[in-house]
Parts: structure tokens; C-alpha cells; sequence
């Protein structure tokens, strides 16, 4: 299992948590799901007001809204991502209670400000942990 990204949106995503920083930043991988492909990185807006330091939250208007723009462009939601303000870009179990099958969850660990080491996560079929994919830049 890998993930593809295209360079300039690997870089807008870690521009995105960078700027997110001290709070965790979400948002949508866009591309293919044919060859597992991110040509769009769509940053969302982490609508969490009590712990956006380690949380995050986006209505489900606003998250259905991006996606179909995503899909009116003829891009796919290949899966999503978000930020890990000083702490490693391994999943939590709370991000793997709210994963879904068959997506790609990219977690960029952010340390003081700088973005670092960035890992990619896909839900096992019976849901008891995440398997770790390649992440190429293209």
C-alpha cells in the first residue's frame, strides 16, 4: 500500500500545519483512487473550540460541501489528513475509532512550529488498528 503526492500539495499541507500550529489542522486528500493518486490537498476549517490542540472537529455541512466540490472538479476523495501539534505523526485510538475503511489518513507531526515526520495510515479490515503506507512525493 502507498500513497502518491504531488510535490507542491505535499508541501501545502505541511505550509497548513505549520500555520495551524499550536492547533490541529484538518483537511481533504484529492486525486485518484485508481492509483491512489493526491493532485489537491483541501485544507477545512478545525471547528473545535474546546481542545483544538489535540482535537479537531468539521461539521458535516461543511465536510459534505468540500467534497462535492472535490467531486465536481472530477477528483476523488482519497482520503483525509491532519496535524499532531509536538506530539508523533502516529495515529491515536480516537483517530482510529473515527477512520474510515478504505481511506488514506496522512497525520503530520508538527514540533514547535515546523513540520516534521509524516505518516500515512489505512483502518485494517476488523478495525482493531491502522497499517502504516508509503508516502511518495511525485
Amino acid at each position: 500500500m502507498s500513497i502518491r503526492f504531488d510535490r507542491a500539495e505535499y508541501e501545502r499541507m505541511h505550509a497548513a500545519a505549520a500555520e495551524g500550529y499550536p492547533h490541529e489542522v484538518v483537511g481533504i486528500l484529492a486525486g485518484s483512487r485508481t492509483d491512489w493518486a493526491v493532485s489537491e490537498v483541501v485544507p477545512l476549517l478545525n471547528e473545535r473550540a474546546d481542545s483544538p490542540r489535540n482535537r479537531y472537529r468539521v461539521g458535516g455541512l461543511v465536510m459534505m460541501r468540500a467534497e462535492q466540490a472535490i467531486e465536481a472538479k472530477g477528483l476523488e476523495v482519497v482520503g483525509y489528513y491532519h496535524s499532531h501539534p509536538d506530539h508523533p505523526a502516529q495515529y491515536s485510538e480516537y483517530d482510529r475509532d473515527h477512520a474510515l475503511p478504505n481511506m488514506s489518513y496522512v497525520i503530520v507531526s508538527v514540533q514547535r512550529g515546523t513540520p516534521g515526520n509524516t505518516l500515512s495510515w489505512r483502518l485494517v479490515d476488523d478495525r482493531s488498528s491502522m497499517d502504516a503506507e508509503e508516502i511518495q512525493i511525485v
